[in-house]
């Protein structure tokens, strides 16, 4: 799996195939078979993994003063993104028939539950909605970051509610 989620970093999901896994490895070209049905169950695994480390970045951010919460899990977030580019754009790409994969199913619902209970919002209204405002504005951010499309500082100073006319940033 290690080797697997080099490659993507370094040839993107769509050129992967299990024998460059195994070449990479310096294994025979039938062991990833051993443990993978399939380039997209290998790649289904490397995305389950991101979002196991992205719940647990979230639940790290969390551990803050509940009014600072939503920024430092909106900046856990971001971090994310950038410290896992490849694994981020694997794990929200189109890579993967997703539907197919339960273990990536249940890993990213915790991901996206570890947002929903620690964003702190007002008793009125959808909690739901609420979070998944909170998760469009985090990953709208998070994918430009993972681009190159926005620098880090400028992501953060949106967090942070710096905005361009507030001369920060």
């Amino acid at each position: 799996m290690a080797t697997g989620r080099e490659l993507v970093a370094r040839i993107g999901p769509a050129a992967l195939s299990l024998r460059e896994v195994a070449r990479a490895a310096g294994v025979s070209h039938n062991a990833p078979y051993r443990h993978f049905v399939s380039r997209e169950a290998l790649l289904a695994a490397i995305a389950a993994a991101g979002f196991v480390a992205l719940k647990e970045a979230l639940l790290a951010a969390a551990q803050t003063e509940p009014e600072w919460r939503l920024r430092a899990l909106g900046k856990a977030y971001v971090r994310f993104a950038l410290d896992h580019g490849s694994d981020f754009l694997l794990m929200f790409g189109s890579a993967i028939q997703k539907e197919d994969y339960p273990e990536l199913n249940e890993a990213a619902a915790a991901a996206f539950n570890a947002l929903r209970q620690n964003v702190a919002m007002p008793p009125v209204g959808d909690p739901e909605i609420g979070a998944l405002g909170a998760w469009a504005i985090a990953h709208g951010l998070a994918n430009l970051v993972a681009n190159g499309q926005l620098p880090l500082e400028r992501a953060f100073a949106v967090l942070d509610g710096a905005g361009p006319n507030q001369g920060s940033g």
